[in-house]
């Protein structure tokens, strides 16, 4: 099949990817028995949402379209420190991460809109 209309193959694939994933989620409801992950494995897992938003936001921060920022005003940058600010502050308190988020955008919206930075 050609155009623009969707192929078998593509059906097939996305068939597959569901089924892979209701298997692979659903496995852990299929046991009778309780499942438990060892300790070491349960505090690891604390750190994958922070691990996550700095793989996601370290690239942004120091790159723009694949350049290296070499200028200060760059309303990332200033974001991004109000945002570490505030997260060292609040450690500990609860919703560190989403005030965090909050802090920097509240910093860069008003630096990247109003002064174009």
């Amino acid at each position: 099949m050609s155009g623009p209309g969707t192929d078998w193959w593509t059906l097939v694939v996305i068939v597959s990817l569901a089924v892979v994933t209701v298997v692979t989620r659903g496995f852990f409801f299929i046991s009778s028995r309780p499942w438990q992950l060892p300790h070491w494995a349960q505090r690891g897992l604390q750190y994958a949402p922070i691990a996550a938003l700095a793989a996601v936001i370290a690239p942004e921060l120091v790159m723009t379209q694949g350049h290296l920022i070499t200028s200060w005003q760059n309303a990332r940058l200033f974001g991004a420190a109000a945002g570490a600010a505030f997260y060292f502050w609040r450690r500990g308190a609860g919703q560190a991460v989403l005030g965090t988020i909050v802090i920097g955008i509240a910093v860069y919206l008003p630096l990247h809109l109003g002064l174009g930075w």
